[in-house]
């Protein structure tokens, strides 16, 4: 198992805030530049995908070249950091699909050269169930096998596919009575999400941003393109909006930084479906060593374990033993991503809040990743299931977490997850169950999860009587069975006679074995044999 490691903090922030009530002339002004700059973003990734693997340094150049006489130097400089960004993005999910589609190929084999009906085991499933299954298998192997091999074809020419906008948003457009939308809604909502309005910032320039400027008084004002200069009205062809902005979230964090002329990245968008503009900041953090594990546990561990629905939690003391009450926190991922985001938030909040009252410096969780478990041919049957896994945000957990926690002084351990539910089920959930506390398997969970984190083992056993290895004194309270493994238990019954110096089936008494075992034999027909005597007395 994988020992455990503590989790590193967030690498940048990003706050939100809205832009009240911009007058029609702002608005008008922010749909052109979004436009134009939107147009020039689709050309340079055009550009981009047509150089492939080709690309050099030179061609990034040239392409900067031809952008900048259209809008700006940093204009053009933001517009192809992003192109890359996002041809950079669509390769790592190009070789996610190709690792995905190799997985299910194998599995798909694998299943097909088993008999039919035959059972698989916890660790690799079996034969299908019929013929008619599998002969469907058999079809489906070869669909995945030539989506593969055009995937590497692809990969191997730097070939990939990539929509501005979204690709779900764009199948949308022919679905439009299931998406409940009409088609100028879906037009409106395609025209925002091309739109381009985000600049990088930099350090030395005022207010940190010299494209989109924020004032510490919450003034906006954009640096107009090129062919849009005379909708300027400031000095320098720049436009000012009339609405004045305010982050609530780390508003001091934002206002030093802004002060201090340091790097601060914005974008503006567009929300249709609130018919609202927001503003987004963002900024990179300094790396920060991790805190030791030994000091971050040193006033115990809460083991957290993560479900479908709720968040089971269990503070440990330093010696691993559970104390007080579990608690669980819970949250609804139904709806919207935005609502399950707000669900995830409110949670952690909890949380975190629970595990400041008792005063504990770290938290437990498991290392989940769910890629390789979501694959339609490993649990084709199992559609709940499938679903249950693909629905739980275990990344974005994991960030969510790390960055909440790293606000408040609380480090994260991430553990192994393995036999965490099932040694967790099998070894405490009894024992902490009382008339009044019902454990469940979750809270034995947590509890395994914080015993690996502080290196306890997580299967319960008591310790051998004082006197020797036997239960001389009685037999202890938790035992492991005969079948466990790397678990003290029965000594195994070997035939023959029980010396060290003579071998099973050997010696004088090997061929008669009634003289060791009279039970259930009668006296006369019993042979009796005298034994020689030992050579040294």
């Amino acid at each position: 198992m994988a020992a455990p490691f503590v989790a590193s903090g967030p690498s940048g922030v990003a706050i939100r805030t809205r832009l009240k009530h911009p007058t029609p002339g702002d608005e008008k002004v922010l749909r052109l530049v979004g436009a134009h700059l939107g147009a020039l973003a689709s050309q340079d990734l055009k550009a981009r995908c047509r150089d492939g693997l080709e690309h050099s340094g030179e061609t990034w150049a040239a392409r900067k070249r031809e952008l900048t006489p259209l809008s700006s130097s940093r204009w053009a400089g933001s517009i192809t950091k992003a192109t890359h960004d996002q041809w950079a993005l669509a390769r790592r999910c190009q070789l996610a699909h190709i690792q995905n589609l190799e997985a299910g190929i194998r599995t798909i084999e694998d299943r097909l050269s088993r008999p039919i009906g035959h059972k698989g085991t916890k660790k690799t499933p079996g034969g299908y169930r019929s013929r008619r299954e599998w002969h469907a298998k058999s079809r489906r192997l070869r669909v995945l096998q030539d989506r593969l091999a055009a995937a590497r074809a692809d990969r191997e020419a730097g070939i990939v596919h990539v929509v501005r906008g979204g690709k779900r948003l764009a199948r949308t457009r022919h679905h439009l009575d299931a998406a409940q939308l009409t088609e100028s809604a879906w037009r409106r909502r395609w025209e925002a999400e091309r739109w381009f309005l985000a600049a990088d910032g930099e350090s030395g320039k005022r207010y940190g941003n010299e494209t989109i400027r924020v004032s510490p008084d919450g003034e906006v004002s954009i640096k107009l393109p090129a062919p849009l200069t005379y909708l300027a009205n400031a000095p320098h062809g720049r436009y000012v909006l009339a609405c004045r902005v305010a982050f609530a979230h780390r508003a001091t964090e934002w206002a030093d930084r802004v002060a201090a002329n340091r790097a601060l990245a914005y974008r503006i968008h567009l929300d249709t479906g609130r018919d609202r503009w927001y503003l987004t900041a963002s900024w990179q953090l300094p790396p920060t060593p991790n805190l030791p594990i030994e000091a971050a546990l040193a006033n115990g561990v809460v083991g957290v374990d993560m479900n479908a629905d709720h968040l089971a939690a269990w503070r440990l003391d330093v010696h691993g033993n559970p104390t007080g009450s579990p608690q669980r926190f819970f949250y609804d991922l139904t709806g919207t991503a935005p609502h399950r985001d707000a669900q995830i938030r409110h949670a952690l909040t909890r949380l975190l809040q629970w595990a400041r009252a008792r005063g504990v410096q770290a938290i437990a969780v498991e290392d989940l990743d769910f890629a390789a478990e979501k694959t339609r041919e490993k649990h084709g049957r199992k559609r709940r299931f499938r679903q249950l896994i693909s629905g739980m945000p275990t990344a974005e957990l994991r960030a969510r977490l790390a960055s909440m926690a790293d606000r408040t002084g609380i480090a994260v351990i991430a553990v192994d997850p393995a036999y965490t539910s099932k040694w967790g089920a099998q070894h405490w959930q009894k024992p902490l169950t009382t008339k009044n506390r019902k454990t469940t398997r979750h809270d034995a969970a947590a509890v395994a999860i914080g015993r690996r984190a502080q290196g306890h083992p997580v299967r319960r056993r008591t310790a051998p009587p004082p006197q020797h290895r036997s239960d001389a004194v009685g037999h202890r309270t938790v035992q492991a069975g005969p079948g466990g493994l790397e678990r003290e238990g029965a000594r195994p019954r070997i035939p023959g006679p029980r010396t060290r110096s003579v071998g099973a089936g050997c010696g004088a008494n090997a061929g008669n074995q009634n003289a060791q075992h009279r039970s259930g034999r009668s006296a006369e027909h019993e042979t009796w044999q005298q034994d020689s005597l030992p050579l040294s007395l």
